[in-house]
């Protein structure tokens, strides 16, 4: 059972300030070691000063062992570290949607093609939907959840969504998001357009499924960022103002 005890003390979810913020997080050898893997494609490092997986990872708490799903893994960015990281003891599920084509599982599939990635299993699904054999110890979404919140991709039924993560997870188990900054007030109404949503809108439907919110990081906070740009504007690629949100199951 992965249970925390270091940030348990949560107050009114309004109360987002409140909330254990980014610490400074030490980082593990071993996830040290994945990020500094010499096999992970050249684009992916090339991003790594920007997304700093190995912050991420180290305070998301990702451990050896482990059995994660991630969901929507576009291209494996994550999948591979999470894959060196859990190692031969543990599992990633990569559940990738089949709503945005070919091209894009095909990416996905490219990475258990790899050397070292028998630990990866791919599961396909419409956008909102995903599949399971087994509980898990971490929900992982980078970059995605706002796509839920996109009607030409898919009508997803939110509740239903976040309500199949949270019976997903072992009891103690770790819902773990990150997301491009919405402006204050517009909660998903600018996902279809900039790609963004608040970290407002994403705590109240995360907790309306029973998950207890337990940290609230600003690592990739940016500033310079004013949240009017769509995110893959070449001013602020990559350079978004990102929220990361760390929730537990009960």
């Amino acid at each position: 059972m992965r249970m925390r005890t270091g940030a348990l003390g949560i107050l009114a979810v309004g109360a987002i300030t409140a909330l254990p913020q980014t610490a400074n997080t030490a980082v593990p050898d071993y996830i040290s070691a994945a990020v500094a893997d010499s096999s992970r494609p050249v684009d992916d490092r090339m991003v790594d000063i920007d997304r700093k997986p190995a912050k991420v990872l180290a305070y998301a708490k990702v451990h050896p062992g482990e059995i994660v799903a991630e969901y929507l893994p576009g291209g494996g960015y994550y999948t591979r570290l999470l894959s060196d990281i859990v190692g031969t003891k543990g599992k990633v599920y990569a559940l990738e949607t089949t709503t945005w084509g070919d091209k894009n599982v095909d990416s996905t599939r490219a990475v258990l093609s790899e050397a070292g990635r028998g630990n990866v299993k791919l599961d396909l699904a419409p956008l909102g939907t995903f599949n399971l054999p087994e509980k898990v110890d971490l929900f992982w979404t980078t970059l995605n959840y706002h796509d839920l919140h996109i009607p030409k991709y898919a009508n997803v039924d939110m509740a239903a969504f976040n309500k199949q993560v949270f019976d997903s997870l072992k009891p103690g188990g770790i819902y773990f998001i990150v997301d491009h900054q919405a402006a204050p007030g517009t909660s998903a109404t600018t996902s279809p357009t900039l790609h963004r949503i608040e970290d407002r809108t994403v705590i109240d439907e995360v907790t309306a499924a029973g998950f207890k919110l337990i940290s609230h990081s600003n690592m990739l906070r940016n500033a310079a960022d004013d949240h009017s740009k769509v995110v893959f504007d070449p001013s602020i690629h990559l350079k978004t103002d990102q929220f990361i949100l760390t929730f537990r199951r009960p």
